[in-house]
C-alpha cells in the first residue's frame, strides 16, 4: 500500500527540509520513488514545502470524505438478498447459499451480520423483518444469552482464517483492578499492529464508540473484520458495522485461542501494566507511548519488520501463525 505512517511523514518532513531528494527518501523509507513524489505532492504546501502533522490532518480528511461502497448497494447482490428474505431464509442461510453458489467470485460473498445491517437501516426495515423468524427478534445465542445476532467465527472469511489480507482484527478488553475501568483493545491478525484506547467503564455504547474512534480513521481496505470475544461489552456490534462497515464475529465460548492474536498482544500491554494497575490513573499519552512502542518492536514471525511496518507497508514477510 502507498499510504504513510505518521512516523514515516515526520521522516519525509525532516529529510524533505535537509534538502534530500526524493529517491534518497524512498531509499531510507523502503519506498518506491513514486510513492514519496506523490506524497509529497498531494500533502505538501504550494511553496514546495512539507509538514509531517499537516500532510497527515489531509490524509485523515481525505479518508473521511472518501465515499464507502458497501456490498449491498450492488443490484445483483442486492436482489440476491431480497429474494431470499422474501423466501424467510434467514441471513445466515442467504449469506451461505451465495457462497456455495458462487465460491470462487468474492463480490457475491457476504456476512450474514452486513445482512442485519441493512435491514436495520433499510426504509422498509418492517416489511423485511416479518421475514424473519420470531418478526425480526433475535435468537439468543448458546452460551451467551446476552448478544444478538452473533455469528460465529465459522463465517470468517479464509483470507482473514489464513493472514492473507491486512484489515483483520481481533479485539479484546483488559479489565483494571476492581473491574472499574479497563481499555479495549484491537490487533491486526496479520500485522500485529494494535490500536487500543482507555475506557472509563465497559458498558457497550461507551466500548462501541471507543473502537469506532481507532478505526474511523482508517482507510475501508483497513477494517475488513473484528472477532470478540462473547463478553456483554461487545452487544453493540451490529452498530459498529453499520457505522463502519466492517464485518464483525465472534469466537465459540471458552476459546480463547480463536484470539490468540490479540491474547499474546494483552499480554505485551501487561509488560507495561501489570495486574492490578488502575487504568484510570493512566494518561492517555503515557497509553499511546506504550502502544507506539509495541507497533515499533520488530518481530520474527514479520520477519524482523515492525507491525507498523507491515501494517502501514508492502508486507513482504511470512505470516505469523
Amino acid at each position: 500500500m502507498a499510504q504513510l505512517s505518521i512516523q514515516e511523514r515526520e521522516i519525509v518532513s525532516q529529510l524533505w527540509a535537509a534538502g534530500h531528494s526524493r529517491k534518497a527518501i524512498a531509499q531510507r523509507l523502503s519506498r518506491s520513488r513514486s510513492t514519496i513524489g506523490r506524497e509529497l505532492k498531494r500533502n505538501g504546501a504550494a511553496d514546495g514545502s512539507y509538514s509531517a502533522v499537516t500532510a497527515q490532518e489531509r490524509a485523515v480528511l481525505r479518508r473521511r470524505q472518501r465515499p464507502l461502497v458497501r456490498k449491498l448497494e450492488r443490484p445483483e447482490l442486492n436482489a440476491a438478498v431480497r429474494s431470499g428474505l422474501t423466501k424467510a431464509w434467514s441471513p445466515n442461510q442467504i449469506a451461505g447459499r451465495l457462497k456455495k453458489d458462487y465460491p470462487a467470485d468474492s463480490a457475491w460473498h457476504v456476512a450474514p451480520q452486513t445482512i442485519y445491517a441493512w435491514v436495520e437501516q433499510d426504509q422498509d426495515r418492517e416489511h423485511w423483518q416479518r421475514f424473519f423468524r420470531r418478526g425480526g427478534r433475535p435468537a439468543k445465542p448458546p452460551g451467551t444469552g446476552q448478544i444478538p445476532r452473533q455469528v460465529r467465527i465459522d463465517g470468517r472469511p479464509e483470507a482473514a482464517n489464513r493472514r492473507e489480507r491486512l484489515g483483520d482484527f481481533e479485539g479484546d478488553t483488559i479489565v483494571s483492578r476492581g473491574k472499574r475501568s479497563g481499555l479495549v483493545t484491537l490487533v491486526d491478525r496479520r500485522s500485529r499492529y494494535l490500536l487500543a484506547a482507555k475506557l472509563k467503564d465497559r458498558t457497550a455504547g461507551r466500548t462501541r464508540r471507543k473502537m469506532e474512534r481507532l478505526l474511523k480513521n482508517l482507510a475501508p481496505e483497513l477494517r475488513q473484520t473484528i472477532t470478540f470475544d462473547n463478553g456483554k461489552e461487545f452487544s453493540e456490534h451490529e452498530a459498529l458495522t453499520r457505522h463502519l462497515g466492517i464485518d464483525v464475529y465472534f469466537a465459540h465460548p471458552y476459546a480463547s485461542w480463536e484470539r490468540g492474536t490479540n491474547e499474546n498482544t494483552n499480554r505485551l500491554l501487561r509488560q507495561y501494566y501489570p495486574k492490578g494497575t488502575d487504568f484510570a490513573e493512566v494518561s492517555h499519552y503515557d497509553l499511546a507511548h506504550t502502544v507506539e512502542s509495541i507497533n515499533e518492536r520488530p518481530r520474527k514471525c514479520l520477519g524482523y519488520q515492525t507491525p507498523s511496518e507491515v501494517f502501514f507497508g508492502n508486507p513482504t514477510s511470512p505470516r505469523c501463525d
